[in-house]
């Protein structure tokens, strides 16, 4: 299918976008283009359950170039009953053919600790295969930092590599994430007034920084609230360059070496 160009000499990667999501079943191309058109040139896909892949695989095939698909199973997707179930799904596709990353898996505690010890099992599980397939993952994180810093620790070696996908932490959360081999995922809410990261992620390098949006979710500024898009990446990129003091050209050459270096691009 024919695409638009970029018009802009700037390379950018979307390391987490749901671009299969039904919020873009009307305009998927557009947004598509209108992406291409600020200087997004890949898109990776994280998984959330067994019902998403389809979606992945078809814009895989309708994008080949652009659209990337990650095997995980998401914590929030996650019930005792049906844990295994969804595993063993993760599992054989892992076996049958290549994906970019396992994700995104995780801890999601924000709305309780409903099902802890099987989200606990379910990350766990999933970081082991990650690093038997040599492949990076894509965390989820809410309110559960301690929890997923235990993991890690436990599975810490040379293979262990990965993104903090919408990175919400302290500085010191930031500091041991990077310690086990991860970058950090910002996207949107480095534009909110009460995200506070942008208070201290100058303080990090910005060889541990990747950028994503996580559409449609989490616009930035002045969407906030609003269906999020690829296209809004430039916002993102805007916004760190304010924060490192260098230029969007730079932001995005160090950024875009990162996702790839993460992802095993060359």
């Amino acid at each position: 299918m024919k695409l638009l160009t970029k018009k802009i000499n700037i390379y950018l990667i979307d390391t987490h976008i749901h671009l299969y999501d039904e919020q873009f079943d009307q305009d998927r191309k557009t947004v598509i283009q209108r992406a291409l058109e600020i200087g997004v040139e890949r898109f990776y896909l994280p998984a959330t359950d067994s019902s998403t892949l389809e979606h992945m695989l078809q814009l895989e095939v309708r994008y080949p170039e652009l659209c990337l698909p990650m095997i995980g199973l998401h914590p929030t997707s996650i019930h005792p009953d049906t844990v295994e179930a969804e595993l063993d799904f993760v599992k054989n596709w892992l076996d049958r053919r290549p994906f970019a990353a396992v994700g995104e898996i995780g801890i999601d505690l924000y709305w309780g600790q409903n099902f802890l010890d099987t989200q606990q099992y379910a990350f766990r599980t999933q970081v082991s295969w990650a690093k038997e397939k040599h492949l990076p993952i894509a965390i989820h994180i809410r309110t559960a930092f301690d929890k997923i810093f235990e993991i890690l620790e436990q599975e810490q070696d040379a293979r262990l590599r990965g993104i903090f996908h919408c990175f919400s932490g302290t500085l010191e959360q930031a500091k041991r994430a990077i310690s086990y081999g991860m970058k950090l995922g910002i996207g949107g809410m480095i534009t909110f007034k009460n995200g506070k990261i942008d208070q201290f992620l100058h303080q990090i390098d910005l060889k541990h920084i990747v950028l994503e949006t996580d559409a449609p979710y989490l616009a930035p500024v002045p969407h906030r609230g609003k269906r999020n898009e690829p296209a809004y990446l430039k916002l993102v990129l805007e916004k760190l360059a304010d924060v490192y003091s260098l230029s969007q050209e730079d932001i995005a050459r160090i950024t875009t070496q990162n996702a790839m270096d993460i992802f095993g691009e060359h």
